[in-house]
């Protein structure tokens, strides 16, 4: 897929308020400083369409890109740390949660993961939420450029049986580096191979 137009729409807290379109959406959450922004920047060929910030926890609304005008990338506030008070935590978590509960448009997430770290219980927990909710996601682990090849396969290796612990399958990932634009053509060809399944156009 080539990026030809990638554009911001709108920011808010209140999922009611998101886009009224049937345009299919594919939401990116991690937790804060996983390099979420550098990602997105990375996939739609935009230096400076989502915000990158070097205080982690800085994106706390959903934020809606429309992309190529026929589907929307959803910048989710991360989980975990940030320098914002316990209350406005429990805020970015409902609507986050709402988020997923309600948004009929959303056809799967991609949760971060930063490669260079063992698997940490807020991601194992929050891929559990997931599951229980049903919700399709895949794990895009990030930084990869920080890591040599030998040791890229360990960890992913790693992460793989700390999750068949508890899941059937492992689900799908993706390993990638907004640095050195690793797994950018992968992950934007599997969002559009999803679409490809629906009529995107009739939308």
């Amino acid at each position: 897929m080539k990026i030809k137009s990638a554009e911001f729409v709108m920011s808010n807290s209140d999922v009611a308020k998101c886009p009224k379109s049937r345009l299919p959406e594919y939401a990116f959450i991690g937790r804060s400083n996983v390099g979420k922004s550098s990602l997105i920047n990375m996939l739609t060929s935009r230096k400076s369409l989502a915000k990158t910030s070097g205080r982690p926890g800085k994106t706390q609304l959903i934020n809606h890109f429309l992309i190529n005008k026929n589907w929307h990338l959803v910048d989710l506030p991360g989980y975990g740390y940030a320098r914002v008070s316990k209350s406005s935590k429990k805020v970015f978590q409902k609507f986050i949660t709402q988020y997923f509960g309600l948004r009929e448009q959303l056809v799967t997430a991609f949760v971060l993961v930063d490669i260079r770290h063992e698997p940490q219980p807020i991601d194992l927990e929050f891929m559990q939420w997931l599951g229980e909710n049903s919700i399709p996601f895949s794990i895009i682990f990030t930084k990869a450029d920080k890591l040599k090849p030998k040791a890229i396969e360990n960890h992913v290796e790693n992460y793989k049986a700390v999750l068949l612990e508890t899941w059937e399958d492992m689900p799908n990932y993706f390993i990638t580096s907004s640095s050195k634009d690793i797994g950018k053509d992968d992950v934007l060809e599997y969002i559009d191979g999803l679409n490809n399944n629906m009529d995107i156009s009739a939308n």
